[in-house]
Formats: C-alpha cells, sequence, structure tokens
C-alpha cells in the first residue's frame, strides 16, 4: 500500500481492498492473537479510508467466511481426526451454521473484490462486507 498510495495521491483515484475474516465482526473461538491482528486491520483500513478519500481513493474490506479451499479442507480434516469423525460429518455440520447451508467459493469472492475494485463501487467507502453466506451473525 505504501508503495501504491503516492500514485494514487496523484491521480487521485485509487482502490484498496482488504481480504480479512468475518472475525471481525464475530470473534472465533480459541483464535484470540488473529481475532485481534484482523481486527486491527480493520480498524486501521477504517482510518486510511479517513485519511484518503478525499483523493477519491476508497478502502473496503471483505470478509470471507467458509470458502472451498485448501485451508478449508485442512481444518476439515483436523476437525474429523480430533473429534473421531469422518469428514463428511464435518463439513455438513460446518454447512448446517450457514444460511445458505453450503460453502463459498473464491469466484464469489472475487466476484465482490472486482465490485469495490469498479467504478460501480465509487461511493462505496470504509466498509467490511461479510461474504459468507449470512453465517455472521452481527446486524452491522
Amino acid at each position: 500500500m505504501n508503495a501504491v498510495l503516492p500514485g494514487m495521491r496523484e491521480a487521485n483515484y485509487g482502490r484498496i481492498i482488504n481480504v480479512i475474516s468475518t472475525s471481525i465482526k464475530t470473534p472465533l473461538a480459541g483464535l484470540g492473537v488473529s481475532n485481534t491482528i484482523r481486527a486491527a486491520v480493520a480498524a486501521w483500513a477504517k482510518t486510511l479510508a479517513n485519511e484518503v478519500g478525499a483523493y477519491n481513493i476508497t478502502v473496503n474490506n471483505i470478509l470471507p467466511g467458509l470458502t472451498e479451499t485448501a485451508r478449508l479442507s485442512s481444518l476439515v480434516a483436523g476437525t474429523a481426526q480430533k473429534e473421531n469423525k469422518t469428514e463428511a460429518e464435518v463439513k455438513e455440520t460446518l454447512k448446517a451454521s450457514i444460511p445458505l447451508k453450503r460453502f463459498g467459493t473464491a469466484s464469489e469472492l472475487a466476484n465482490v473484490i472486482a465490485f469495490f475494485a469498479s467504478p460501480a463501487a465509487a461511493y462505496v467507502h470504509g466498509v467490511s462486507i461479510p461474504v459468507d453466506g449470512g453465517r455472521t451473525p452481527s446486524l452491522t
């Protein structure tokens, strides 16, 4: 960001998009350090948004939920082993916690990122948007 911000200011245009976690809205159990760092990134982004908005630079955060990735597969396998369950059982339990009853895909995250990067999002600024199938229980 430090490398590109001067050029964005000069151009009077830019998009800064952070991929963080839904844990900034609802902390994840057992991840105290991670929850703290992610919340700090969100606070930094809001501060930055206030500082660079006058240069037509938007700053927004994407908060991915359970998304079909190698990381999720690893977490499912670890949970299955720890809880003496099958991976299919763990996946079904996780999916049951999501109102859409499925995991997200990388392309669904990319679509929201592309929107934030586009001129269509010119007035969307300083926000954190969960992309989690409705799993995050907070109203804001």
